[in-house]
């Protein structure tokens, strides 16, 4: 049997890269902690199965040594949910497929003259934030008090995508990798990013998040397309106080208005103020989490800084104690709506229909393939050949 020498050290940090403790390795791979120890070495298909298993090219594990694989895109999360160096295969290999996608939809667009998108990079950081979320809210058509004539945090979330798409922006909201349930995205490693680009804007939010916190950060990456160039990043802020930078601290304040204006809280804050759970009845009224809508009471000297810090701890406590959410569930083609997005989806499959695109580049481009993307495709009202 003939086995392939490769360094211990480069098993060992793709294992370490995909966030595998050794033991979840071993079922499939009896051998792995010799090969780490550089006491026994892998067969061609065995290292051929790691690869797969932790996500990593085949050739790297052929090199010298481990390589530095930096962001793709500028990096604004906090400190708290950054490891220096370390970039999850997870979410690299989601951003350069919203990337691939981008680089698609642009070329599309120009080959049919479109015009720019004028709001992405309209808004500068000496900008006031608060006229920038109220910006956001008039171009998508989002009047005062929208939030309330929907039911639930699900259907505001769909909603605001739903007027994001109508701006031309692609908008993709997901937990896993494509449509691999078993490569869960990690939201203490991130909650979205923003793709900016005045042709083809981009934003993706990561759903294993709770809906309520989907809001906001649908709204918070949403400001950096406004940003420009200089918006383009992934976001964090696992914390109430965003530490990335003055452009997290910007796109948090236009989120903050964008989702509850200062006029429509302090006009609500009478009828909620004396109830056992204010934070949570505007948080019910906005569809935000209950720690946006305290943040921002307090932020308007609407609740001083005691009640306010006293209910967050509470509720962080809380949470912790709750069971965690899958992002699993649903309808698969309806899921397909948020994880492809109805506006990219389109845009493929019409082009596929005309022959500007092979089905081939139209499966890869959309992680849909042969039925799947053909049922999809007459779903959507698209009759493919």
């Amino acid at each position: 049997m003939t086995r392939v020498a490769v360094s211990s050290d480069l098993l060992r940090w793709a294992r370490e890269r995909a966030g595998l403790p050794i033991e979840d390795l071993i079922g499939r791979f009896p051998k792995l902690a010799a090969w780490e120890r550089g006491e026994l070495s892998p067969t061609f298909n065995q290292l051929e199965s790691f690869a797969k298993a932790t996500h990593v090219p085949f050739g790297y594990l052929f090199l010298p040594e481990p390589p530095d694989l930096p962001m793709p895109i500028p990096d604004f999360r906090t400190l708290g949910n950054r490891q220096p160096g370390a970039v999850s295969p997870d979410l690299l290999d989601t951003i350069y497929a919203m990337q691939r996608r981008q680089a698609w939809l642009r070329e599309e667009r120009l080959d049919g003259d479109a015009e720019p998108l004028a709001f992405v990079g309209s808004a500068r950081l000496s900008d006031d934030p608060g006229a920038v979320g109220r910006e956001m809210r008039r171009l998508l058509g989002l009047g005062d008090g929208w939030t309330t004539r929907v039911r639930t945090w699900q259907e505001a979330v769909s909603a605001l995508r739903a007027a994001i798409e109508e701006q031309g922006i692609i908008a993709v909201i997901n937990g896993i990798v494509g449509n691999d349930t078993h490569r869960r995205l990690n939201v203490e490693e991130f909650r979205g990013f923003a793709l900016t680009d005045d042709l083809a804007p981009l934003v993706f939010v990561n759903s294993a998040d709770a809906k309520s916190a989907q809001m906001f950060t649908l709204a918070h990456e949403l400001a950096h397309l406004w940003l420009g160039a200089e918006g383009a990043g992934l976001s964090g802020f696992p914390g109430i106080f965003p530490d990335g930078g003055r452009v997290e601290t910007f796109c948090d304040r236009a989120a903050a208005e964008f989702l509850v204006p200062a006029a429509e809280l302090r006009a609500l804050w009478p009828q909620v103020k004396r109830d056992a759970s204010p934070f949570e009845s505007l948080a019910s009224a906005f569809k935000v989490s209950p720690i946006v809508s305290g943040r921002r009471a307090m932020d308007l000297g609407l609740t001083d800084r005691a009640a306010f810090f006293d209910f967050y701890d509470a509720y962080v406590q809380r949470e912790k104690r709750q069971k965690t959410q899958g992002v699993g569930g649903g309808s698969f083609y309806n899921n397909q709506n948020l994880r492809v997005g109805r506006l990219f989806a389109l845009q493929v499959m019409r082009a596929a229909k005309e022959g500007r695109i092979g089905f081939k580049d139209a499966y890869d481009l959309t992680g849909l393939h042969g039925g799947t993307f053909q049922e999809y495709a007459s779903r959507l009202g698209v009759d493919l050949p």
